[in-house]
């Protein structure tokens, strides 16, 4: 009895155990059978990290085999087509080399394959503080706010709003004393108009960066920032060779002084009085 019951259960294990095997075996076949008739193709993918301004070449790429099906648009083929050409985003190792991350044929590498048709790259001088602590990095955007004082009142204007930094540098500089140091240049993607204004603030007063979210392209309507303000209740600043107007004196009320007397003896015969007379007025006898 136990004997033919656990033959029964041996037979049943075995028939579900053929079955899952027929459809594992199926599915394998049909994915199988799926990529071996995807067509394969070379692929350019980056041997190494490349940073933005660099040149292109031999070691820095790897050929790949990869599905057709599977490469980016605009992906280049061949070597010949990305050899010499500037990298102007960043490419991780083991990504795909495309078109957009590249500068044109001839166009060079470096900072200039950056900078496209019809705008302009302007250096800026920044510190530690005018920077947003070294969060200002290549591809980032940044509002740009110039302090001044003109008139002789201080105030604070935004110059620029959402403009692209292309690099951030370093050079050699040195202060009133003659001694050499280091100051660090940011270089802004600008228009030439705006390019106009940004070297105009840059002489007229001190620059800083203002570090903004790169999703947020909005520019907003400011006003400039005065003391005034800051300082509620300060009292206006008179503007420089505005001449003061004179306070009209009001006319001084001269007081009446009292007419001078003076008194007149008069001799009438035998008789003799006196009469007290006023300038330009009458006698009286006293």
């Amino acid at each position: 009895m136990n004997r033919s019951r656990f033959l029964m259960l041996g037979g049943i294990s075995l028939t579900l155990g053929l079955v899952v095997s027929f459809y594992v075996y199926r599915d394998i076949q049909l994915v199988t059978g799926k990529s071996g008739s995807d067509p394969m193709s070379d692929a350019l993918v980056a041997a190494k990290d490349l940073e933005v301004g660099a040149r292109l070449q031999g070691p820095d790429i790897k050929i790949v085999r990869v599905p057709v099906s599977a490469l980016p648009p605009g992906s280049p083929r061949k070597t010949a087509d990305v050899i010499g050409r500037g990298v102007i985003l960043p490419i991780a190792k083991g990504q795909f080399i495309l078109s957009v991350q590249l500068a044109g044929e001839n166009a060079g590498s470096g900072l200039p394959s950056l900078i496209p048709p019809g705008m302009r790259a302007v250096g800026v001088q920044v510190n530690d503080v005018t920077s947003v602590a070294g969060f200002v990095t290549p591809g980032t955007r940044v509002d740009v706010l110039m302090t001044g004082a003109p008139n002789g009142e201080q105030r604070t204007t935004t110059v620029l709003q959402n403009v692209q930094v292309l690099a951030m540098g370093h050079r050699l500089e040195r202060n009133a004393g003659g001694e050499a140091q280091t100051v660090s240049v940011a270089t802004l993607l600008v228009n030439l108009d705006d390019a106009e204004r940004l070297i105009l603030a840059s002489n007229e007063g001190r620059v800083q960066l203002i570090l903004r979210n790169p999703i947020d392209t909005g520019t907003d309507e400011v006003m400039s920032a005065s003391l005034q303000q800051l300082y509620r209740g300060l009292p206006t600043a008179e503007p420089a060779g505005a001449a003061r107007r004179a306070t009209p004196l009001k006319p001084t009320a001269v007081p009446k002084s009292a007419p001078d007397t003076h008194e007149i003896q008069v001799i009438q015969g035998n008789k003799q009085y006196l009469e007290k007379c006023q300038d330009g007025g009458q006698c009286s006898q006293k």
